[in-house]
């Protein structure tokens, strides 16, 4: 009888000791999780991995990631954690004035605003939007995911002039962040026809 106790008590204690999890993630329910920021006021389960995320239904908000997955296992992969603190950085720059050259909160440009953003991540980028344009690898506007860049051509030079960083791409709608002559750093939408016109490419650098 001793014997059977000790075993059960034993067996408890392993069950207990498995389920512990790290702060930072939430599981919302069998196929919802969302990663959490560190001091941000949610509360937190479930283990990231590489392994099993699925990269078409990711979306961002200011301050958390949230995956759909159709598995009962919540996973969320360690670039987009990556991704969503340069987009969480790059989106604290919104009404940022414009300025040619200009990396710091009295005004960015374009390209200003993606290096800055990306260099949070200790990501080094070309100082042009023409030359980012060369990094990572290229993908069509159906695949692009949060914290890929979109590229335009905005002058009648016919070269790559303009960049912003994606930072939703919610029910087929492709929003980004970039910084306009006109506006400065602001969100827009690839519906608009502006930005349908002058698009060129999407790449994904991460």
């Amino acid at each position: 009888m001793k014997q059977f106790l000790y075993l059960l008590g034993l067996s408890v204690f392993l069950v207990s000791c498995g389920s512990s999890r790290p702060s930072g993630y939430v599981q919302t329910s069998p196929d919802r999780t969302i990663f959490v920021k560190p001091g941000s006021n949610r509360t937190a389960a479930t283990r990231p991995s590489s392994k099993r995320f699925n990269t078409s239904k990711v979306n961002t908000t200011d301050n958390y990631i949230i995956k759909e997955t159709s598995s009962t296992t919540a996973e969320v992969a360690p670039e987009y954690l990556q991704k969503a603190s340069i987009i969480d950085f790059a989106r604290s720059f919104e009404g940022t004035p414009y300025r040619y050259g200009g990396t710091t909160r009295a005004g960015m440009d374009c390209s200003g605003l993606v290096c800055t953003a990306f260099e949070q991540e200790q990501i080094s980028l070309p100082r042009s939007s023409k030359d980012m344009a060369t990094q990572g690898v290229r993908v069509s506007l159906r695949e692009v995911q949060p914290g890929d860049l979109v590229f335009f051509k905005t002058t009648r030079r016919n070269v790559i002039s303009h960049v912003g960083i994606v930072v939703e791409t919610a029910d087929g709608i492709i929003q980004f962040i970039h910084s306009s002559t006109q506006a400065g750093v602001i969100i827009s939408s690839m519906t608009e026809d502006y930005w349908k016109r002058t698009f060129v490419e999407a790449r994904r650098v991460i």
